[in-house]
């Protein structure tokens, strides 16, 4: 008799390779991997410490977030309903200038705290005193992709501060939490670091072997400024400075040129849509069907609290899915299985993960969670695809488990207070809106 620590089983999984969906299934658990996935009829054999029971819930790999700045749940509900630039001069910045690392700790806790609550498993954030969002992703027990954030813009003294501190912190916090957080490292954008700091990030990038974290032709107004500052796009630039020869994780992709989609196909510059910040902020739909057609690889993020405003992965899949069927006019564009793809394999893939996560196969983290399908809106089910895209909630999620460690079960948190790490959200979120500049 095979031994494990942990046997899910009478659920419905789906694997996310090959689209293998298997009903009545099982999933055996030991040190932290998936050691069996099958019919649950082949698990008889398994014995295992604790067992779950979870006839009528569906098991799906962990979703995976793949562009946020968690801590900005401080500032949810700030400055609503404004075009970027007034948001980022007149609101955020100002703000940001006066956080604390313990006002990010807060934050990070909270945000942590919700993506157990929705279902996500891994993240990658950009921010600063990350090693503060360390420390939280640490105590709550999920996985995630941190990058410390670098700017300059034209203040060279600060640009080079801000770049030994992510070279610091990717050296300091890569494999930290049991392996659960790895690094990279976080230029801002094009437009806002300057060519020679870019070509040092890339060139550090390379030496550490991490990857790159940046925003991407966000914004038209933006696309504008910089193709009349430098005589092209912000892709052409990166590709000219041999930025695209690190692992370089791209956020929003919204402003491309057709040579632009090109190069980052030929470069495997991996794109991460993100939907609703980027409808609520009046900035277009990013051409996913021109990318994926390419063969570039699309993840998925919710990008900050902020100017989203949560944390919420089924949420970005059913919005994402719908504006991009709006953008092209043509219901079969980006279907909900690919969503979903995008939502795990592209995303483990997206942040350099996809040996460990991203599918529920043998030798894989196991990184699980279980959506509970007893609920009206989930029934009848006719094409689970659709029922978890389209129908599901992140509230519908039962079960959370990152590296075999169960963070959430029937609905109740272990890892964290969640009373507690609300109360002390609120507080330091009140606090950095009366603390003067």
């Amino acid at each position: 008799m095979e031994k494990a620590d942990i046997l899910i089983y009478g659920c419905t999984i789906l694997t996310m390779k090959n689209r293998e969906i298997i009903k009545d299934g099982a999933i055996a658990i030991k040190n932290s991997e998936i050691v069996f996935v099958g019919k649950r009829a082949s698990a008889s054999g398994i014995h295992a410490e604790k067992k779950i029971h979870a006839k009528g819930k569906v098991a799906v790999p962990g979703l995976i977030n793949c562009h946020t700045h968690v801590s900005m749940t401080l500032m949810r509900g700030i400055a609503e309903d404004k075009p970027l630039k007034i948001w980022l001069k007149n609101a955020i910045w100002p703000l940001e200038a006066k956080l604390t690392a313990e006002d990010i700790y807060a934050g990070a806790l909270l945000g942590c705290l919700e993506m157990i609550k929705n279902g996500t498993t891994c993240f990658a954030d950009m921010y600063f005193h990350e090693e503060a969002v360390a420390k939280a992703v640490k105590e709550s027990g999920l996985r995630a992709v941190l990058a410390e954030g670098i700017v300059e813009n034209e203040n060279k003294a600060l640009g080079e501060k801000m770049f030994k501190n992510s070279l610091f912190f990717a050296e300091k916090f890569m494999g930290y939490a049991d392996g659960r957080i790895t690094a990279m490292l976080g230029p801002h954008a094009a437009y806002s670091c300057s060519q020679e700091l870019l070509i040092k990030i890339r060139e550090e990038a390379s030496q550490l072997g991490v990857g790159v974290h940046i925003h991407l032709a966000e914004s038209a107004e933006m696309f504008k400024e910089f193709e009349k500052k430098y005589g092209c796009s912000e892709v052409e630039f990166l590709n000219q400075l041999g930025f695209f020869n690190a692992h370089v994780l791209a956020a929003h992709c919204i402003n491309l040129s057709e040579n632009d989609r090109q190069i980052m196909a030929e470069n495997n510059v991996n794109a991460v849509y993100v939907p609703i910040a980027n409808m609520k902020l009046g900035l277009g739909a990013a051409k996913i069907h021109e990318l994926a057609s390419l063969n570039v690889n699309v993840a998925l993020g919710t990008d900050g609290p902020a100017s989203n405003n949560t944390l919420d992965m089924f949420e970005t899949m059913k919005v994402g899915a719908l504006l991009q069927k709006l953008a092209y006019l043509i219901p079969e564009v980006l279907p909900a299985c690919e969503v979903l793809k995008m939502a795990t394999l592209n995303g483990a893939k997206a942040l350099n993960l996809e040996r460990n996560v991203g599918s529920l196969e043998v030798g894989k983290k196991a990184d699980i969670i279980l959506i509970d399908f007893s609920k009206p809106h989930l029934k009848p089910l006719q094409d689970i695809y659709a029922s978890i895209v389209y129908s599901a909630h992140g509230s519908d999620v039962d079960t959370v488990m990152v590296d075999g460690k169960i963070l959430m079960e029937n609905r109740q948190v272990k890892t964290l207070n969640e009373q507690a790490v609300i109360e002390k959200a609120e507080k330091h979120a009140a606090q950095l809106l009366a603390r003067k500049p």
